[in-house]
């Protein structure tokens, strides 16, 4: 039976960009499944006015398209954040209007889609979703949030994507780690920008 494992994310996160993709090399090499979730940086940093995303109405875009397309087929999560995600980290297109136009025509799913951006219907759900995430592992932290074991972490924060059996030792020292309930944070700052590939 595969393990679960189940990721936060917010599409304009390069660090969660970076670690969603050491997921899916984890899931070449170990018995997992990932189910997606969004969270979202404009609720975590709704109350903080010091954040760049505080204030900015941009800031939920990407999510509320990720909520449409996922109302449609929860698989479509992966899927349409795949393309978010080359569109914006990897290709560095930077207007968040023509990354949501051509990661949806990437994934397959309706243009219409984009019409979510703006539309705060769905902003109940991900408030949720991102509740959720801040319920398992606390206030203190910001997206990936990933839970392995029944256990969820904010991170691992990388910069660099191990692939094959690296990406496969990672996921079995963070399992390890969760499973040792009195073990909570292990740290250093970070001297580099994420780089995916």
């Amino acid at each position: 039976m595969s393990e679960r494992v189940d990721f936060w994310f917010d599409p304009l996160c390069p660090f969660a960009w970076a670690t969603s993709r050491w997921i899916k090399e984890v899931e070449q090499v170990r018995d997992i499944e990932v189910e997606w979730h969004i969270m979202s940086l404009g609720i975590l940093n709704e109350n903080n006015p010091d954040n760049h995303h505080h204030g900015d109405p941009t800031s939920m875009w990407m999510v509320r398209v990720v909520q449409a397309a996922a109302e449609l087929d929860p698989a479509n999560i992966d899927t349409l954040y795949t393309a978010l995600g080359e569109v914006l980290h990897n290709e560095g297109v930077e207007d968040r209007t023509e990354v949501i136009r051509q990661a949806l025509d990437r994934a397959g799913l309706p243009a219409e889609l984009a019409e979510a951006a703006e539309d705060e219907s769905r902003d109940g759900a991900i408030r949720a979703s991102h509740e959720e995430a801040l319920k398992r592992v606390g206030d203190e932290v910001g997206t990936p949030v990933v839970a392995i074991a029944d256990t969820a972490f904010f991170g691992p924060v990388i910069t660099r994507v191990p692939r094959g059996e690296d990406a496969g030792r990672m996921f079995d020292a963070a399992r390890t780690l969760a499973g040792f309930p009195h073990f909570f944070e292990l740290k250093r700052s970070r001297t580099e920008d994420p780089k995916v590939d």
